[in-house]
């Protein structure tokens, strides 16, 4: 379904084009809003039609309303099945309750696609999978994704990290963003991983970093982190070595496993960093098509040419002023 598919669809529920391309793209990157952001889409002064609108949703049951610590502020959760399904989406996780953090990082992303109009924006995994399935050379399995094995067997979660991708005017640079959550890149580092292959067969990339305004010293070792995965090329030996490493770690668990243990010491004490306890666990679950992305000059060539970019915003709007929200709800 097209985006104007969508909107028309919205709009046949008795709302105006504006509200209903508004509520699609909210719908579509969070599923949370504050009347602030439909007056930044609508290019509306903040007053009656806007109150009136958000009325409506709330009277008609499409949105709920959480109240917040700043006075006559409040949170908006567009979670109405028969909304969703309207835009095709009718099992959308946006439409779950969800952590404060979760919520404040919504309001962050759709925040960052407001600001770009022009920009296309892929929201759900089925657009990013038929999108870079039609326009590059990868197939299903080399796109970012989880691998989930329980009883029942295996399930595989394509982009399964729900954030933004977007297709720049020009039609060759896409822009991953990425909201910085915690203090440190525990998180970060596999979703790189995930999207390396991704990122090594696009004309041109820029991950673009959200740093709210109170994880502000994170900037640095994200972009660091950042840096390490994308623009630091392994030797060709370490890369071996790497390999026999992680196969070696592995082996350790199956019963009559003979390894080099001299050298297995050796090469636990040379890759016993974070990066790479985070790389091995995303090793165990993708193989060695991970480290031949890694291993590839092709990202680091981008970076040192400026087709590969990393840049970083410090999001200077206030949101912890909504954090009533999960008490409430």
């Amino acid at each position: 379904m097209s985006d104007a598919d969508r909107v028309a669809r919205v709009m046949a529920l008795g709302f105006t084009e504006r509200q209903a391309r508004f509520l699609v793209t909210v719908m579509l990157h969070g599923g949370i809003c504050i009347q602030r952001q439909y007056c930044a889409s609508a290019r509306l002064v903040h007053g009656d039609k806007t109150r009136a609108f958000f009325r409506e949703l709330v009277a008609k049951r499409l949105a709920t309303p959480y109240p917040c610590a700043r006075s006559g502020a409040r949170v908006y959760h567009m979670h109405n099945k028969a909304l969703y399904a309207a835009i095709g989406e009718a099992d959308n996780r946006n439409r779950r309750l969800m952590s404060v953090s979760r919520a404040i990082e919504g309001l962050i992303v759709l925040d960052a696609v407001l600001g770009a109009p022009k920009v296309k924006w892929l929201a759900t995994s089925q657009e990013k999978l038929a999108y870079f399935t039609q326009t590059t050379r990868l197939r299903p399995e080399d796109m970012p994704q989880l691998v989930f094995q329980n009883a029942g067997g295996r399930t595989v979660r394509h982009f399964p990290d729900k954030l933004p991708i977007g297709v720049h005017p020009d039609g060759d640079t896409h822009e991953f963003v990425y909201v910085v959550n915690r203090q440190i890149p525990v998180d970060f580092r596999p979703y790189l991983y995930r999207h390396a292959r991704l990122l090594s067969v696009l004309p041109a990339w820029v991950v673009r970093l959200l740093v709210p305004r109170h994880l502000e010293e994170a900037e640095f070792p994200f972009r660091r982190a950042c840096e390490e995965e994308l623009g630091a090329r392994l030797a060709p030996s370490t890369v071996e070595e790497l390999r026999w490493y992680f196969r070696a770690r592995r082996a350790l668990n199956e019963p009559g496993a003979s390894i080099d243990r001299e050298r297995f010491r050796r090469a636990r004490r040379a890759f016993g960093g974070a990066r790479y306890q985070v790389l091995y666990r995303h090793w165990l679950a993708h193989g060695d098509a991970l480290i031949n992305a890694l291993d590839s000059p092709v990202l680091s060539e981008a970076l040192a040419r400026g087709s590969g970019r990393i840049e970083s915003y410090v999001v200077h709007r206030r949101y912890h002023h909504l954090t009533p929200l999960v008490g409430t709800a």
